[in-house]
């Protein structure tokens, strides 16, 4: 078992939606201070509590929902829950569909190595991404039954597609 699946494991229900009601708090207080209108729902599931803001009618949430902006707000937020509980959070935030348009943009990364070790690679490297974005990226190249693993430390650690076996 990895430290990942014990840590999540070890965060039950109820801290995780403690988490995702005090980020919920945090992200309403942010969009009062810039004027915007967004729904939050939170969910809990696989160790992580999942906060997502969608627009409410009228609502521009375009200018929050940029990935850099989402990722900038997620760290903020994660350090208001951490400030909070005490622990450290390991949420996901999502504004007005941003992590769906990322998941799209990493199967399009995904298909394009792929394609690449179809056509003779014997490997395909992705760029730096965060650890979120790696677990998305390992479970869509398992879905093309390829194989995949992590390399490098830190802001370099990026994903590697292989032909299994």
């Amino acid at each position: 078992m990895t430290d990942v699946q014990h840590e999540a494991e070890e965060r039950s229900t109820a801290q995780l939606e403690e988490e995702g009601d005090i980020a919920a708090d945090y992200i309403e207080e942010l969009l009062d201070i810039t004027d915007l209108d967004g729904d939050i729902d939170i969910d809990a599931r696989n160790g992580r509590a999942y906060v997502s803001v969608n627009a409410g009618d009228g609502a521009n949430l375009r200018l929050l929902s940029k990935p850099e902006t989402v990722s900038a707000l997620q760290e903020l937020t994660r350090l208001a829950v951490q400030t909070k509980t005490g622990s450290f959070s390991r949420l996901i935030l999502d504004i007005g569909g941003s992590r769906d348009a990322r998941r799209d943009e990493l199967a399009t990364l995904v298909t394009r190595a792929v394609e690449r070790i179809e056509g003779g690679a014997a490997e395909a490297s992705l760029p730096p991404m965060s650890s979120y974005e790696r677990k998305l990226v390992h479970d869509l190249v398992a879905e093309q039954g390829f194989h995949s693993e992590s390399r490098g430390e830190g802001s370099e650690r990026h994903t590697v597609i292989t032909r299994v076996g």
